[in-house]
This record gives C-alpha cells, sequence and structure tokens, in this order.
C-alpha cells in the first residue's frame, strides 16, 4: 500500500493508518485513495493512503434482472516498525458502501480473506452496507481482506452505478484503530477515512 504523510511530527501513526484498507473499484486493478485523520493524544494527524482492488459488475442488466458486483481487494500488510517505534495491532475494522440508485440490494457474501483475527459480517442499513470485523492484525502481519460480492435487483431504468461511501472525516465510509508501542506506552489512534475523490466504480445499463 502506498501512503504519504501530511504531518511527519507523528509519522508513526500516519504511516500505520495507512497500512490498512479496502474499498471496491471500476473493472480493473486500481487504487483508490482516502483521506484519513487519527485521533491521537498528540492531537489529531492527517494522511493519506491507497488500496488496490479488483471491482467488476456487467455492462448491462434487464429491468428487473439480477447482477453481481464483486470487489476482490489484494493482498496487504502491516508495518512492524515505523519510525523506530514498534507497531502492536490494527483493529475495529469498519467499512462502508452505499447501494446502488435504481437497484435492490438481495443479499451480501464475504468470501476468502486472511489473517484478519476475526470473521467478517455485514450489515445493511438506510441503503448502507456495512462490513465489520475486529481484528487484531498484528505489526508486521501480512493479510487479506475478503472478496465482496453484493447480489442486486435491477430496477426499471436508468444506470446502476457503484461508488464508496464517505464524503468527511465526521462522515467517514472507512473506520479502524491503530496501536503503537512507545517509550511513553501504547497509543491508540481511533482513524477516520472517506475516499477523495470519490470515483463511480462500476456502471451497469439497465436496459
Amino acid at each position: 500500500m502506498r501512503f504519504t504523510l501530511l504531518k511527519a511530527s507523528t509519522a508513526m501513526l500516519a504511516a500505520v493508518t495507512a497500512a490498512v484498507v479496502v474499498a471496491p473499484v471500476a473493472a480493473a486493478a486500481t487504487d483508490i485513495t482516502y483521506d484519513c485523520q487519527a485521533d491521537t493524544p498528540l492531537g489529531t494527524e492527517a494522511a493519506t493512503l491507497n488500496q488496490t482492488v479488483d471491482a467488476t459488475a456487467p455492462a448491462t442488466v434487464a429491468p428487473g434482472g439480477t447482477l453481481d458486483v464483486v470487489v476482490d481487494p489484494a493482498p496487504n500488510s502491516v508495518p512492524a516498525e515505523v519510525a523506530g517505534y514498534e507497531v502492536d495491532n490494527v483493529n475495529t475494522f469498519s467499512l462502508k458502501v452505499p447501494v446502488p440508485t435504481n437497484a435492490t440490494l438481495t443479499g451480501v457474501d464475504l468470501t476468502g480473506g486472511a489473517g484478519l483475527g476475526g470473521d467478517p459480517t455485514w450489515t445493511e442499513s438506510g441503503g448502507v452496507v456495512t462490513v465489520t470485523f475486529p481484528g487484531p492484525i498484528a505489526g508486521g502481519a501480512t493479510f487479506e481482506l475478503p472478496t465482496i460480492t453484493a447480489h442486486l435487483t435491477a430496477g426499471a431504468s436508468g444506470a446502476i452505478e457503484s461508488t464508496l461511501y464517505g464524503t468527511s472525516y465526521d462522515d467517514a465510509g472507512l473506520t479502524f484503530t491503530t496501536v503503537v508501542s512507545t517509550f511513553i506506552g501504547d497509543i491508540s489512534a481511533p482513524t477516520a477515512c472517506f475516499p477523495n475523490p470519490n470515483p463511480v466504480l462500476t456502471s451497469t445499463t439497465i436496459a
């Protein structure tokens, strides 16, 4: 995962923050950029991060027909050490994805995945699907987020366009907590992220 720290004074926190993210993208291996903010005892610190994923959906679907949007994240890893500080773990993950307009969600399958420290689960509320898993993922460990398959039923007309959720740190589409060991003890940094920009990930024409 590539990441860019915006404040070098707390590189140990921002670098680890940039190590964990998953997001669906258009039908090719692509990086999604998230803006993130970590809430630390030293104040809020910002970072940007990318995660490579592969997303697919059919080009067309009949009115009232069924379709799947499939999101396959690439393997990733958590740094073992950042700026001379040991990374203890990252934990308590939540990823939000809106149900596309012109479609009805009928179910979600979570398959695969490795090294997550627990089984991922999903819920839907208010037209937003939330995927969660507890972790922890230890510093230095390799992990792979699960493949997400959203089962949809098409509406009468228009386009079914999948996007990510989140418009700001207060309206985040991705949250997690990073724990770093320092000379003053462990520091926990709750982190909130949103996609910037927020592209159309897949598009299916109802025809």
